[in-house]
Order: C-alpha cells, then structure tokens, then sequence
C-alpha cells in the first residue's frame, strides 16, 4: 500500500450500524438502499470535516455581533457518483452537499477480467484549478473502476487535497493496487475486508451492491 495514502474510517456507531444492516444477506432492498443511502451520508459528513472550504465572518444576531464561520463560496465543489452503485453513496450524500456540481460516469465490469469498461462519462475536458472533487464509487474491490476514474481526473489536474473518494467497502487488495498508483489519495470507508474470491467480489463483503440496491441480477 502506498505509504501516503489515508484510508479513514470512521469510528461512529451509525456507520457501522448501516454497514451491517447492508452486509446482511436477508436485507430487502428497500433496507438495502436505505444502508447506502445512509453510508453516503454519514461517510461525506466525515469526508467534510477537514477538506470543506470555510472562512471567519461577523453576523448581526438580534442581541449584538457574533464572530463566525461560512462556507467559502468561492471553492466549487463536485461530485462523480460511479454508476451505477454510486448513485445510492449519493442519493445520501446530497443532503450534506446540496450545491455541488454533479459530473456522472459510468464503468462496468466485465465478468471474465474484472477490467473497466467506460460507457458513460460527464466529466468536462477542464476542470478549475479551484474546484474541489469527491468520487463515490460503492464498493473498492480490484480498484480497477475507481483508477480509471482517477486517471481522467489526474489528466484533468485534480490530484492530492483537492481530492476525496467515499465507498462503502474496500478490501485490501483493491487498497493496495489503488496506493501504488495514486498514493496521495485520502478515501474515506465504513470498513475494509481482507480479500477477494475467484469472481473478484469483496470477501466477506456485501454481494453485488448494484443487484441489491436496484433490485436486479438472481
């Protein structure tokens, strides 16, 4: 694992909570999607804390003057939700980051290799050099998806601080490759497994996130 890359997780009863409701094999869909939902949320607040652009400011109350703190509006902030699990990370996530540009793109795995293959993509050939980008990709396994994701953003300048990736689960195979290539990266997950089985699924993980989420698949 590359020696700079943060792996966060956090240490909050409410994510370990929807992590194991998701993890749960007889969890109904309509549950399913509230744990992802919920993960979205509670994993960005966390993403937040440290990387949110803010500034002092002085308010008028009915009383007096109060010194305070706002968000700074002049850093955009985007979101890339991986499709088509990452949808659900961000259906969760909007309500903590109402305003953020929204960019989708869409990669699936082929069965046989596990390799990405692009199908959609919304990123802009430019992106500001004062624009902060968050990737919720649902589950990091292989790593495979999430790299090609970052290599376009890499191409793109976003790299390093300006950069928070959100999943609901990683392994540490998927870590690993994902460190070596791009170790300045902060990524923010309820828990980390220790492998992957033959088809490439996180072990024990939480089965196919997409399937479960939509309802699709056996």
């Amino acid at each position: 694992m590359g020696l700079n890359l943060k792996v966060v997780i956090p240490p909050h009863p409410l994510i370990a909570h929807w992590l194991t409701v998701a993890r749960d094999g007889q969890t109904p869909p309509a549950l399913f999607r509230t744990a992802i939902q919920e993960l979205g949320r509670w994993l960005t607040y966390e993403a937040l804390r440290d990387w949110l652009p803010h500034r002092a400011t002085t308010v008028a109350t009915p009383l007096g003057q109060a010194e305070g703190e706002v968000i700074d509006a002049d850093v955009n902030l985007a979101v890339v939700p991986i499709l088509r699990a990452g949808l659900g990370l961000w259906e969760g996530a909007q309500s903590v980051l109402p305003h953020a540009r929204i960019w989708h793109v869409g990669l699936q795995r082929h069965e046989d290799t596990a390799k990405p293959r692009w199908y959609f993509n919304e990123l802009p050939d430019a992106i500001p050099g004062h624009t902060g980008v968050m990737v919720f990709d649902p589950m990091l396994a292989t790593g495979g998806s999430l790299l090609a994701v970052l290599e376009q953003l890499g191409q793109r300048g976003v790299r390093g601080k300006r950069l928070r990736v959100v999943t609901a689960l990683c392994c540490r195979p998927g870590l690993q490759a994902v460190g070596a290539a791009v170790p300045e990266l902060t990524l923010y997950t309820a828990g980390v497994d220790p492998g992957l089985n033959d088809q490439r699924f996180i072990v024990p993980g939480l089965g196919d996130a997409g399937d479960r989420l939509f309802g699709t698949g056996d």
